[in-house]
């Protein structure tokens, strides 16, 4: 099955890096749900901004980790390309 790494733009322009199988049902559960991050619920609403498609879960926990570690620049040059 495949899994998603996405990135989130929190109410206070921060963004949010994760990964899930339904993009739609976690951008939902981070917008009303307790199942949301911590960090996404204090700064909601979110809104997503960029999905990238991994094979497993494996490849894309090792993306997340990649993509967290960009700076901001960098993540939105990845958003907006």
């Amino acid at each position: 099955m495949s899994y998603f790494v996405y990135i989130l733009k929190c109410s206070d322009s921060t963004l949010y890096t994760g990964i899930a199988k339904d993009v739609n049902k976690r951008l939902d559960e981070h917008n009303t749900s307790d199942k949301g991050a911590k960090y996404t619920k204090m700064r909601r609403p979110v809104a997503l901004v960029y999905v990238e498609k991994s094979e497993d879960r494996s490849s894309a926990s090792k993306r997340e980790c990649v993509i967290k570690k960009l700076s901001r620049g960098k993540k939105l040059d990845l958003i907006y390309a």
